[in-house]
């Protein structure tokens, strides 16, 4: 997991060109706008990092100053580089660069700003004549260049060209100026509206995220392919900040829609998600792409194009092969001599460097054994059979995930030690820089002390190992075993040898003080290969029995406790049943607190600190994923199943961040993983990851420079950077990949199980009830339906209009506000509850809706006049048109007074109900000017001759005149 940076270097002959062709622009005093410090660690009271040093150049901390001591005989001053990468510059900006130096002898050397990858422009260059004094120097100049936040930008100061070894000291370097401040603007701005950018699984929830501090529901339209609308309804407010994000968000749940296709996307307002799928392909093979992660690290052996293509093909590494000094006779490091060398060829790199770690490798080896256990006992093992996998072992008859375990498993037995102990870990001698292929690597190789930790793990794993291959291949089934006992006696007669934590030079330390945790699951696997009563009493005397291990942070290398009550879960072992199910309900247990918490967080991801987000919180998002589904095998419960799938939204880019953290997989995954030769952005010639591969993901500690320049401050979700160097967000390594592996061959078992049958249709909603009616638009609630199996996932709003019914809006709340509407113009409502099984209800009653006229300010104008007698009246009524515009056809509307009934009409057809009259022109006054009038009149009988109120025609009011 922890694999520091290195340093980049210049190719010198491109380099040489770009400083001959390219001067410095010298500023006189400008002021500066601003005094942000734009360089890492100038001062070296962290170390060197995240200083490097180039080619003949080696970097030491003395007495709080970086020493470089520098091979002579370089022609170029640019030979011999020491520097920092990823230094911001502004156009048009000031900067003042200063720095204290002295030299083992009197000597030229220069400081330079400018770019650090091809075509290697220069901003400025500051020639120094150093003595064997100490000096301050300074100088100050304007940048026409732009560079970002860990982009291009370099600073570097040339120490070439003498013909002697020397040695220069620099100390409290500066680089003051510009406008911005740290970090800047991301290189890729995150969306307002988050999805699972792989996709969703048909008849599972469907839920995105709006991040918006709107506090009322907003519209959401789920689009097609083609752009085309087939879907719409209200986000769901949070009400609250969400603590790991620090954003406001709004819950989009789209579940009722369930037409598997490709290209969804979804809108609210002007924001747009990244496309997505309704489908299951994806899933399917990203069990098979999150596999083919290991078969690419393989060392000690050539990765082949016909399994892995042109791009990703490579020489077998550390086989003795120069430059590599190879890993076939490795001894132990000087300050730890063992007397003897060991064959340790094979095995994974941890991927993040050319290291292979015991205690690393024994999670990793252990979860893909166990993917294929589990399967085999309660899944389907046939998946993961004989020629699944793009390997050179895919058609010897064995499940291919077997064979790819092997490889790492037989390195594991290869580095225990004569006395039955396991070394902790092989790799290099010095940190190697990126970018770096495996078969360039030219550093000595040295074992490191063996360690309780790491024998624990090789005997859990052997253990493991000797179980699944007993009947497949019974010799190397005991070889194993022996190997798994010889090392767990050998770790309870050491109990206590803890791996040196200062022992992080050239490769992670990968420390572990507390130990009983891999006691316990070497003694879980002890017990469940051989059933000897001495690993049962191990196991069942251990503070970690029953699940007790098992918590809200999760499982990880240095946490395994929890592996030996999985595998106590899943194989028969003797146990009784009582502590075979407390082990169970205690996933449930965890498994129901994780449902709990992603029930309330914008960005629901299953994995619970007290101090941020962890260094491989992706890793241990996705253990935890793991717990969920273990929690669905030993119940059954849907719940857990559908936590599985909103845990995986969260990975593949249903979080603030909106990423994919799953290379190739998604519109926007992250595709500049720390990796030493999946390089392309250090190395355009070198490919980026392959699929399938898992990021390592937020980690609120920026424990690299990188992330410390650009993330100062971030919530726990967006403490993440996708770039190489920032190595403590952005690693990619095996047992972070293993994990992943595990829920995704897990996902795509389930996808095509099928959800339980739901037989019976949602209740029928209640009547609606209209509200804000506007002249076109309605907003309508109802009682809500209920269905106890598979739950009311959405409403259609069905309207009435003449003879025609039509869905006028599908939404997942019992409430909708339906536009498009005619003015003036009534309509009939009713509501259909749909189910998660596809179910409906049966029609709601029924509500009337007439939408208000259309208002137009001086329409019309009426003149009343009456003669009236004891039993009736003749009125003349005079209709102006007022509007502006000539009429084309007319009708006049008023209330008549008293009792009064029109006995004869003229000029107009006349209508009377009740007391509401209506006069509609005939043919030959249809059409009235504006300005122009239409005479018309009637004779009543009744008693009332007051003159009306209300006239109005088309709907409009009318004035008197």
């Amino acid at each position: 997991m922890r694999s520091l940076p290195s340093p980049r270097w210049r190719r010198q002959a491109t380099a040489a060109l770009a400083l001959v062709a390219v001067s410095g622009a010298l500023a006189s005093g400008t002021a500066h706008a601003a005094d942000y410090e734009r360089l890492i660690n100038g001062t070296f009271s962290s170390g060197a990092d995240p200083w490097w040093a180039s080619a003949g150049v080696t970097n030491r901390v003395t007495n709080g100053e970086l020493c470089a001591t520098v091979t002579g005989g370089t022609v170029n001053p640019w030979d011999s580089l020491i520097g920092q990468n990823g230094v911001p510059f502004e156009a048009g900006q000031s900067y003042t660069m200063s720095f204290d130096a002295y030299a083992s002898v009197a000597r030229p050397a220069a400081a330079v700003a400018g770019e650090g990858v091809s075509p290697y422009r220069q901003i400025a260059k500051h020639d120094v004549a150093l003595t064997t004094t100490k000096q301050r120097f300074s100088f100050t100049f304007t940048s026409e260049l732009d560079f970002p936040d860990a982009g291009p930008g370099q600073v570097t100061f040339h120490l070439g060209a003498q013909a002697a070894d020397t040695t220069v000291c620099v100390d409290n370097v500066s680089l003051i100026g510009g406008v911005k401040p740290p970090g800047g603007d991301p290189a890729v701005p995150a969306k307002k509206v988050n999805v699972d950018q792989v996709g969703y699984v048909p008849g599972l929830p469907k839920h995105a995220t709006l991040t918006s501090d709107s506090t009322v529901a907003q519209t959401w339209v789920l689009k097609n392919s083609a752009g085309t609308s087939v879907a719409t309804g209200q986000t769901v407010p949070r009400g609250s900040v969400d603590p790991e994000s620090g954003d406001s968000t709004h819950l989009i749940d789209f579940s009722s829609y369930d037409t598997a296709g490709t290209g969804y996307t979804l809108t609210v307002g002007t924001e747009t998600s990244y496309p997505f799928d309704i489908a299951t392909a994806a899933i399917k093979k990203l069990r098979y792409d999150s596999l083919a992660f290991f078969y690419h690290n393989r060392s000690g052996i050539a990765i082949d194009e016909q399994y892995v293509g042109a791009t990703y093909a490579r020489p077998a590494g550390h086989l003795n092969v120069a430059p590599n000094q190879g890993d076939n006779n490795v001894p132990c490091l000087s300050t730890v001599p063992c007397g003897y060398t060991l064959d340790v060829r094979g095995g994974w790199y941890d991927a993040g460097d050319h290291g292979k770690y015991v205690v690393n490798g024994g999670i990793s080896a252990w979860q893909v054994l166990n993917t294929y256990e589990r399967a085999k006992l309660i899944g389907d093992a046939a998946a993961l059979g004989d020629g699944t996998l793009a390997i050179p072992e895919k058609a010897n008859g064995v499940p291919d995930i077997l064979d790819e375990a092997r490889w790492e498993v037989e390195f594991l037995l290869k580095m225990q030690a004569p006395d039955g102990m396991v070394h902790h870990k092989i790799h290099d001698v010095n940190w190697t820089g990126l970018p770096l292929l495996p078969h360039q690597d030219p550093q000595a190789r040295r074992l490191s002390a063996t360690s309780t930790a790491a024998t624990l793990n090789m005997a859990a794993v052997a253990a493991q190992s000797a179980r699944i291959w007993k009947t497949i291949d019974p010799t190397f089934s005991a070889k194993a075993q022996a190997a798994a006992v010889k090392a767990y006696a050998a770790a309870k007669a050491n109990p206590n040898k803890i791996a040196d934590p200062n022992d992080g030079t050239g490769g992670g330390s990968y420390s572990d003080s507390t130990l009983t945790d891999e006691f316990y699951w070497a003694a879980a696997e002890m017990f469940a290969t051989t059933g000897e009563s001495s690993y049962r009493t191990d196991v069942t005397s251990s503070t970690h029995f029953k699940g007790a291990s098992v918590n809200a942070r999760g499982f990880d290398w240095g946490s395994t406790g929890p592996l030996g009550d999985i595998t106590l879960a899943l194989v028969p072992n003797g146990l009784p049943a009582s502590d075979v199910s407390a082990i169970k309900s205690a996933f449930t247990a965890v498994a129901d607190a994780h449902l709990s918490q992603m029930a309330t967080q914008g960005y629901p991801a299953p994995y619970r600190t007290t101090t941020g987000y962890d260094w491989g919180s992706n890793g241990l998002v996705a253990n935890n994923i793991a717990v969920l589904a273990l929690a669905h095998d030993f119940t059954g419960a849907e719940k857990y199943r559908t936590g599985v799938f909103e845990g995986l939204h969260y990975l593949m880019g249903r979080n603030p961040m909106s990423y994919s953290y799953v290379t190739g997989y998604g519109d926007q995954p992250v595709k500049n993983v720390h990796h030493r030769h999946w390089a392309n952005q250090l190395d355009p010639t070198l490919p980026t990851a392959p699929p399938g591969v898992l990021s390592g993901g937020p980690n609120s500690a920026l424990q690299d420079p990188v992330a410390a320049r650009l993330l100062e401050g971030c919530k726990a979700q967006k403490c993440f950077v996708d770039h190489i160097e920032a190595y403590s967000v952005n690693e990619v390594t095996v047992n972070w990949n293993s994990a992943f592996a595990w829920i995704s061959n897990w996902a795509a078992e389930k996808v095509t199980t099928a959800p339980p049958v739901d037989t019976t249709p949602p209740s029928v909603p209640g009547t609606p009830v209209a509200s804000d009616i506007t002249t076109t638009s309605v907003g309508l609630t109802w009682p809500a339906s209920t269905d106890a199996e598979s739950g009311v996932k959405s409403y259609d709003v069905i309207v009435q209009e003449a003879d025609t019914l039509r869905v006028a809006a599908t939404v997942t709340t019992p409430s909708a506000t339906v536009t498009g509407l005619r003015a003036d113009t009534s309509y009939q409502f009713s509501v259909v509850a749909k189910n998660g099984a596809g179910l409906q209800s049966a029609m709601s009653p029924r509500v009337t809706v007439r939408t208000k006229p259309v208002v137009v300010a001086n329409y019309c104008k009426v003149r009343w006049q009456a003669s009236t007698w004891s039993g009736g009246m003749s009125v003349n009524v005079t209709v102006t048109n007022t509007s502006g515009q000539a009429w084309t056809g007319w009708k006049l509307e008023f209330t008549m007074p008293g009792t009064q009934k029109i006995t004869q009409g003229w000029s107009a057809t006349w209508n009377q109900t009740g007391q509401a009259a209506s006069a509609t022109n005939v043919s030959w006054n249809g059409n009235v000017a504006n300005g122009g009038s239409a005479n018309i009149g009637f004779n009543s009988s009744g008693s009332g001759a007051g003159e009306p109120t209300d006239f109005r025609v088309n709907g409009q009011s009318c004035g008197k005149g």
